[in-house]
């Protein structure tokens, strides 16, 4: 008997691998999980970093259009989980009609709501000023640890970026980073749709809590199921740090919550 799907979307700066813990846990429960690549996502973090002339120059109509085509390939509407720019792709998969559920964890912004500067813009985060040229934005590790581990030591932080942290497409940067467009527009108002969990960490410097606060508040007028949690002293990086196991149990739990187990009664 197959598990309830879940199909995780990772965000920018961050590889596909970001997810190897929750699709252990969450397999381990018994859900069919998978952790698809963003198109033309290179093996590993390494060879991206190395080899950033290779990776496609990707915009968010083109990573939405992959993430559907995935939701599609399954017989029944799956879990969406997503971490920041993959928080909005999945918020905009559930508004329209593609997800059984949805969580958006440090998602980027929707609807306009904006990224307190120097954040917000078409840059990386701004520790270096490099980059400036070419298809990619790469990030430094100093910039990983200032920007998304802050919250970790500075061995914990420099083990995450080795092992997750990749150049992101400048073309998607500046598209989710340059304020209210069609591409980061969400029908917060559908009632038609599966619940929704939005997740912060209070310590994100770059998508804070009170971006998320901003995105929860649009969704007031909805009658479907939108629910918001905040975990204190957690970074953007949240769902890979040491502390992403109760980040994870949480999610688990809402889903149970929520009526969706890993094995339908009926199924």
């Amino acid at each position: 008997m197959p598990g309830t799907p879940v199909v995780f979307v990772h965000g920018a700066w961050f590889h596909a691998l970001c997810w190897e813990a929750w699709a252990q846990r969450f397999t381990a429960r018994g859900f069919t999980v998978v952790a698809p690549g963003w198109p033309g996502e290179l093996p590993t973090a390494d060879e991206a970093r190395r080899r950033p002339d290779r990776l496609p120059d990707l915009g968010l109509a083109a990573l939405t259009e992959h993430f559907t085509g995935v939701v599609g390939e399954f017989d029944n509407p799956p879990v969406l989980i997503g971490h920041s720019v993959g928080g909005l792709v999945v918020q905009r998969m559930l508004a329209d009609g593609l997800g059984r559920a949805a969580v958006a964890i440090a998602s980027a912004p929707i609807n306009g709501v904006p990224l307190p500067s120097p954040l917000a813009g078409p840059g990386a985060p701004p520790e270096e000023k490099a980059g400036r040229e070419g298809a990619q934005l790469p990030l430094s590790a100093g910039q990983f640890r200032h920007f998304f581990a802050n919250t970790s030591d500075e061995r914990g932080a420099a083990e995450l970026y080795q092992r997750y942290a990749v150049p992101a497409p400048r073309r998607l940067i500046t598209e989710v980073g340059g304020g209210p467009s069609a591409l980061t527009t969400v029908d917060v108002g559908r009632r038609a749709r599966g619940p929704l969990l939005l997740i912060s960490g209070q310590e994100d410097l770059l998508v804070p809590d009170a971006v998320t606060r901003a995105v929860y508040k649009q969704y007031g007028d909805s009658t479907a199921v939108t629910e918001l949690k905040q975990f204190a002293d957690r970074s953007h990086s949240l769902v890979v740090d040491s502390g992403w196991r109760p980040v994870a149990d949480h999610v688990l739990d809402w889903l149970a919550r929520q009526d969706i187990r890993a094995v339908d009664s009926g199924a």
